[in-house]
């Protein structure tokens, strides 16, 4: 994710600030600039937008429940953000607990519309499209029951959340209990995102079909079957020289769904990195492990560049890590399979037909 400042102060920011703890002016992220604008009050009694003063503004409906930021033109009736309109289900707020855990859902899930609007990929809610439209249900276990629980998962464009996901104590204890090296909530985004683009993407399209089959599998294998062998037998013998992660191996769909989150979160973090002005120049290294983050990764249409550039970075982050006594930021790799399934994301995110999402 790119930086932002204050336009009245100059400070830093995070994506989530609400105001600046500089100067105090109210904040707002207005989408259709991908920029945190600093407001200012009018004497008609609304905000003026500093990064955009030609154009009125107002919060998102949800702003007010204070798990959102984001700005819609003012004239927009409904009244929901882009990322928001796609909101189906939300917790019961009446149930104590609720809505912290829905801020985290809502701040992971902000974080993935960063990406998908960055991207330029079709974003149509169940509004635009009943029947394919991207939709959200957070949903919280029935209290009482012993009914199985909430499970996060894809079906035909509607994403669901399980709430507990967002209780840190209970993600942390699931991926510890399946061996997990990574679990976090913007990871389950990015995964769950990437079935829905599969099927709006690579589905429909038989040439990029053949070339998915030819690089992840055969997706006409009986999914239940495969999940219940995954779940009985674990991970194929020497599974790393060909997936991303042990529930890459499942199936086809979510060996993509997986590469999917992982070429997500690669282009985020050198985007992050080339904001600060990170250059990876160890000098034990005698230039083998280098990178220069002068490019956009979002807009970098060579995926080689990406992948020249991520490598030092993950390998300086993974470091850092281990001086604190943490576990290795990015604790994966990339082996010359996964980079061909990696570069075939990169080229169906570009394609040139590709619809571009209006906002």
């Amino acid at each position: 994710m790119k930086l932002f400042s204050c336009q009245g102060c100059g400070q830093l920011l995070y994506f989530e600030n609400v105001r600046c703890e500089n100067c105090g002016r109210f904040l707002g992220y207005l989408p259709d600039k991908t920029e945190i604008s600093a407001l200012e009050p009018r004497s008609d009694g609304l905000s003026a937008t500093l990064a955009a003063p030609e154009t009125a503004y107002k919060f998102c409906r949800n702003y007010e429940a204070g798990v959102c930021n984001w700005m819609v033109a003012a004239a927009d009736e409904p009244g929901f953000c882009v990322a928001c309109r796609h909101n189906q289900t939300i917790p019961d707020l009446s149930v104590p607990g609720n809505a912290p855990l829905w801020g985290k859902l809502e701040a992971a899930k902000h974080r993935l519309f960063y990406s998908l609007l960055r991207l330029g990929l079709p974003l149509k809610n169940r509004a635009d499209d009943p029947e394919h439209g991207l939709a959200f249900e957070f949903l919280a276990d029935s209290p009482g029951t012993h009914a199985h629980g909430v499970m996060t998962g894809h079906d035909n464009g509607l994403i669901t959340l399980a709430l507990k996901e967002a209780d840190d104590a209970v993600r942390e204890k699931v991926r510890t209990e399946m061996g997990e090296p990574y679990r976090t909530l913007l990871g389950h985004f990015r995964h769950e995102s990437g079935h829905y683009f599969w099927d709006r993407l690579v589905a429909p399209d038989p040439a990029l079909l053949n070339g998915f089959r030819n690089l992840f599998g055969d997706d006409r294998a009986d999914y239940a079957q495969a999940l219940q062998r995954h779940y009985n037998d674990g991970a194929p013998p020497h599974w790393q020289a060909h997936h991303v992660s042990v529930y890459a191996t499942t199936h086809p769909w979510e060996d993509f769904a997986e590469t999917w989150a992982h070429y997500l979160h690669i282009i985020d973090t050198l985007e992050t990195a080339a904001s600060f002005g990170l250059n990876v120049r160890p000098r034990l290294a005698r230039g083998h492990i280098a990178a220069t983050l002068d490019f956009d990764p979002y807009k970098s249409r060579r995926f080689d560049q990406i992948l020249d550039a991520w490598l030092p970075v993950e390998f300086a982050t993974n470091s850092l890590n281990r001086s604190m006594g943490l576990t290795d930021l990015y604790p994966f790799l990339l082996a010359p399979a996964v980079i061909a399934k990696l570069g075939f994301i990169h080229a169906l995110i570009r394609q040139p037909q590709k619809m571009q999402v209006a906002v």
